[in-house]
């Protein structure tokens, strides 16, 4: 498989100006396939197995979000492989990501891929999101197949800036149901539900977006 002319082909698709090292970032990308290949086998980070699968599934996926991303202060909340929040630290050297993953072998792994790909802008804790405390807010809290929205809400909420207007919850859904959109806590609501095209993949994407209630957001009637 010729993995660069794969990644570049990827990359164009998306149709966004990452304003990085585009070698750099196809090299980068190719060095983190490696390794979760190699970690799944004992630590069994992802279900997909294929590196070739990861790169539509995993990292397309995840860079498919980048335009819709507000801010440069990132936590992406269960991080697990580190998705999406590597993916966006390659392509956006100059945003800080926090990653926050409870499991500690796949926290193991984050770091590893830190040092390996020499990630200056990556933070990593291993600890439960409604236990993390900060002294910084953040503009993004971003999650992928983390929970339902309403406990997304409720476990990583105070991660927002308080009294903010663009600070905001991003959820990565394949669908969201009117009910689990109607069963957000009510000092929540959802600002806007976003399509997303990923490159090489044939499925459903959506990013939900939900920030502090007001009387000017996302009706179900939309839907």
């Amino acid at each position: 498989m010729n993995w660069v002319k794969q990644i570049s082909e990827s990359l164009a698709a998306l149709d966004y100006d990452f304003s990085a090292d585009t070698e750099m970032i196809q090299a980068q990308i190719l060095s983190y396939l490696m390794l979760i290949e190699k970690w799944n086998h004992v630590h069994n980070l992802t279900a997909i197995r294929k590196p070739e699968d990861m790169l539509y599934q995993h990292i397309m996926d995840s860079l498919a979000v980048v335009p819709h991303i507000n801010g440069s202060q990132i936590a992406d909340v269960g991080s697990g492989a580190g998705l999406p929040g590597i993916p966006i630290a390659l392509v956006k050297p100059d945003w800080h990501i926090v990653l926050l993953e409870s499991n500690h072998k796949k926290a193991a792994f984050l770091q590893q891929v830190k040092i390996e790909l020499d990630l200056h802008n990556v933070e990593i804790f291993a600890q439960r999101v409604e236990c993390f405390q900060s002294s910084k807010t953040f503009d993004t809290v971003i999650s992928r197949a983390f929970s339902s929205l309403s406990n997304f809400a409720n476990l990583a909420g105070h991660l927002c800036m308080e009294k903010s207007e663009t600070s905001r919850l991003v959820a990565m859904k394949a669908h969201c149901s009117n009910d689990e959109l109607r069963e957000l806590p009510k000092q929540y609501a959802i600002d806007k539900i976003i399509p997303l095209v990923v490159p090489g993949l044939n499925a459903m994407r959506q990013l939900v977006i939900i920030k502090k209630n007001n009387n000017n957001l996302y009706s179900l009637d939309n839907s």
